[in-house]
């Protein structure tokens, strides 16, 4: 009787975690905001840049996301003048897991690049991150893309050899 008394919380326990996972998921039509940030400066504040990113994505199912992702950047340096640039980017993600509080995802993009600092082109990228959910509906994420760039179709896989790592963290929302 006492060993039965002690088995039932945890009894309890195992029937809860479930539902617990089962509160961090997703379904197809789900949709997702995220936003994110970064900025630097030197000491004396006259060498500055900042940017902001965020990103618009429906799920297919609960595994698969469709994701369009916005990226503009601001850099004022000490010797030269203020610019911008920006990024559009058209995003596939495959998340490794269809529930629970961390979801890793890998992913695959293509868009474009803009803006005074840089070259208007083509971008495409390969992509890799994970969500941390903090609430049912709220998480932060972490995420790193290897892009390149190309002019024309055929440079696509030419650029590849010449790409550049980019990283991000933010807060994310499903509604």
């Amino acid at each position: 009787m006492i060993l039965c008394s002690a088995l039932l919380p945890s009894l309890g326990q195992a029937q809860l975690l479930p539902s617990v996972a089962n509160a961090y998921t997703t379904k197809a039509g789900v949709r997702e905001f995220t936003l994110g940030g970064s900025a630097a400066a030197n000491k004396d504040f006259d060498n500055t840049f900042g940017g902001i990113n965020f990103s618009y994505g429906t799920y297919i199912n609960e595994t698969q996301e469709w994701v369009l992702r916005q990226s503009i950047n601001y850099a004022n340096p000490d010797r030269g003048g203020a610019s911008w640039n920006g990024a559009t980017r058209l995003a596939f993600d495959q998340h490794l897991t269809a529930r629970g509080p961390v979801r890793p995802f890998v992913g695959v993009n293509i868009g474009g690049v803009y803006g005074d600092a840089v070259r208007d082109t083509f971008a495409a990228g390969l992509e890799a991150g994970g969500k941390f959910y903090v609430q049912e509906r709220t998480f932060i994420y972490v995420m790193v893309e290897y892009g390149w760039f190309f002019r024309r179709a055929s440079g696509l896989d030419e650029g590849f050899r010449g790409g550049q790592f980019n990283g991000g963290v933010g807060v994310g929302f499903n509604f």
